[in-house]
């Protein structure tokens, strides 16, 4: 699933970054000349049970304060009136978030973390995080780890190095996981969440660690954005319902987002043939699509009942709140069609696929899902 999915993706995104020469005549041949490693894989030490004790391996935890990326909060654009969610009444709650790809150096397979990591993947690790993790800035606590992510080439090979960088990558995100849990009180519900290879992770996470196991009921949401879930073959395996209405908790949140005309072929035709978390091809299977303008399974939504787009500037380091505009509409087939395209930067991968917007599109309702669905937890109990 890994491997096939972000085949798509990780080539689209290398192509807005680095030009679009060629793309139409050799365009897995230059994706993997410019992105999959040379170097043989290095097998990787497992990091000591207690290394996530180090705050230097943490983005976003308590006590990091004003340069905590995931406590940004965006303001409103000029003139426009406010609409964002009440606070929580009790804010305790904690949030888990595995940040997007953000090394695309074929040097390694893995991302380095040792001495400060890889100073342009540690960048944009952070700017994502602004985007990605902070509309769940209502919570109590907020951890987002760095980990040894997979190169953004260890998506474009069926090498047996490319598992053995997805499989580590993996590997920190569990022990990271693990020391957030030991870490937060054990009666305070949790949520957790992640984007693209984040979200891979997450779906391994919920399927082989959170399912069954005594923190499962305190499960406020999964948020597994920008990664196909598949209704059928996924969730059965994750072992939590889709959310189907917007109060309920312990349950599963997900959508990928294409402004029309949309053209998905390519992402429908790698999920169709991928291996989903039981082992076997989803095919045509419906994809996972929650509208996050309802926090309902399916369904369509006008672009008035959007509280707040986050539109960044073209850095992506800064951005504004724009109530209104956006739509969003979950297609049979399982994808969230948002209208025609808009203006959100250079980052649109073709076929418009809003990928990389997945979250910043619908910010200001994600934060008022969190919260709500928080607060149903504690009402149930």
């Amino acid at each position: 699933m890994a491997r096939k999915f972000l085949y798509f993706i990780a080539f689209c995104i290398a192509l807005v970054i680095g030009g679009r020469i060629a793309y139409e005549l050799f365009q897995d041949e230059l994706a993997q000349i410019a992105l999959v490693p040379s170097a043989d894989f290095a097998p990787i030490t497992p990091l000591d049970a207690n290394a996530y004790e180090d705050p230097a391996l943490w983005f976003s935890r308590p006590g990091i304060g004003v340069s905590d990326p995931a406590r940004w909060q965006p303001p409103l654009a000029e003139g426009a009136e406010p609409t964002a969610p009440a606070a929580t009444k009790d804010p305790a709650f904690a949030v888990f978030f595995i940040h997007p790809t953000s090394f695309i150096n074929r040097t390694s397979w893995n991302a380095p973390i040792e001495g400060g990591g890889d100073p342009e993947a540690e960048r944009i690790a952070r700017i994502y995080l602004r985007g990605m993790a902070s509309p769940f800035n209502a919570a109590s606590e907020i951890w987002a780890p760095r980990y040894r992510q997979a190169t953004m080439g260890a998506f474009l090979t069926n090498s047996a190095e490319a598992d053995q960088a997805i499989k580590a990558a993996y590997a920190d995100v569990l022990e990271a996981y693990r020391y957030f849990l030991a870490s937060v009180d054990p009666g305070t519900p949790i949520v957790l969440a992640g984007h693209s290879q984040g979200a891979l992770h997450l779906k391994r996470l919920l399927a082989e660690e959170v399912r069954g196991s005594p923190v499962a009921d305190r499960l406020v949401a999964a948020y597994v954005i920008g990664w196909p879930v598949s209704v059928q073959h996924d969730l059965p395996a994750m072992g939590f319902p889709a959310c189907a209405v917007p109060d309920q908790a312990g349950c599963v949140i997900s959508w990928s987002s294409f402004a029309e005309p949309a053209d998905p072929a390519s992402v429908l035709n790698i999920y169709a043939t991928s291996t989903a978390l039981d082992g076997e091809e989803p095919g045509k299977s419906p994809i996972l699509c929650t509208n996050p303008l309802t926090g309902q399974f399916g369904g369509t939504a006008p672009a008035g009942a959007n509280l707040g787009t986050l539109v960044p500037e073209d850095s992506m380091e800064k951005g504004e709140l724009v109530p209104g505009l956006v739509p969003a509409r979950c297609d049979k087939r399982g994808l969230l069609l948002i209208g025609p395209p808009p203006e959100m930067g250079s980052y649109v991968l073709p076929g418009n696929n809003y990928h990389v917007y997945d979250l910043p599109l619908f910010w200001a309702n994600t934060k008022a899902d969190v919260i709500r669905r928080t607060e149903a937890w504690k009402t149930a109990r």
